[in-house]
């Protein structure tokens, strides 16, 4: 008798990896964002490469190496030795979202470096862990002498001062701020790893939106949608995608599901009304 092995679909496998919050596999649900664009990617050869960099770290690594030590060795390995950086001349490069792609061009955007050099920062024993910072996703350790906060781009600490300064932009500009300031230590709360997949899956939502590539975009849509299954916004933006492609009947699945679930919507009637049009175009 011939079996035949039914093979997931990328999104069907990327459901089967975040359905819980316990033993998440983040470097996992990361490297599986890119099959929508890469079809024949192989996860486990991404994750087999990672775990070849961080074998090769390890032999320059002593026993009784601190973790402080640590800390230096494995920034001098990914910042200086292997040369990752930001992809400043293309920085909305879809790319640079896909951790087997800057494995090959060492290009990348903070959250994606995050991602990486956490895995490899956990191997080595270090507490590390990433931080959903306005703007610029960061990275935090903790050691015996104190938490140091990282830029994943350049793997620079940065004091308190440099902290606040790249805050200020997106903090409130109001005569009462000052009664209302948010604590600088709430921003550098550690990040879940299922907002980490939201926060990467959201930078490329941005960037398929601000191109009109409705196509990818659903894709993404589709994702967050499994990720975030009452984020009821991502309904409605899948469900102008979907209408954008000429996709009518999904279309209004999608956005009569976000009018009856999101509460206090300020552009609920503009989206009923967009729904009204679509029902008059189907009869």
């Amino acid at each position: 008798m011939k079996l035949s092995l039914l093979v997931p679909t990328p999104l069907e496998y990327f459901a089967s990896l975040v359905q819980s919050d316990t033993d998440f596999p983040l470097l996992e649900a990361a490297i599986s964002l890119a099959q929508d664009e890469y079809p024949d990617l192989d996860v486990q050869q991404v994750l087999g490469e990672v775990d070849q960099l961080q074998a090769r770290l390890k032999l320059r690594i002593a026993s009784n190496t601190t973790p402080l030590q640590k800390l230096r060795v494995l920034n001098q390995f990914f910042f200086r030795d292997l040369n990752f950086t930001g992809n400043v001349n293309h920085y909305y490069d879809p790319d640079n979202s896909y951790i087997n792609v800057i494995l090959r061009t060492r290009r990348t955007i903070p959250i994606s470096m995050a991602v990486l050099w956490m895995e490899v920062a956990q191997g080595l024993g270090l507490a590390a862990r990433g931080v959903a910072f306005p703007g610029h996703f960061m990275l935090k350790v903790n050691l015996a002498e104190g938490q140091v906060v990282i830029d994943p781009l350049d793997g620079q600490s940065l004091s308190r001062e440099q902290l606040a300064e790249r805050l200020e932009p997106f903090r409130p500009n109001t005569v009462f701020m000052d009664d209302f300031d948010v604590p600088l230590g709430l921003y550098l709360q550690a990040a879940m790893p299922r907002d980490i997949i939201a926060r990467m899956l959201r930078n490329l939502k941005e960037i398929h939106t601000t191109q009109e590539d409705w196509g990818r975009l659903i894709a993404v849509q589709d994702r967050l949608i499994v990720l975030l299954q009452q984020a009821w916004p991502e309904y409605r933006d899948r469900g102008l995608a979907l209408a954008a492609m000429g996709q009518s009947a999904r279309a209004l699945q999608d956005l009569e599901t976000y009018l009856t679930n999101e509460d206090g919507n300020t552009d609920k009637p503009a989206i009923a009304q967009r729904v009204a049009e679509l029902r008059r175009a189907e009869n």
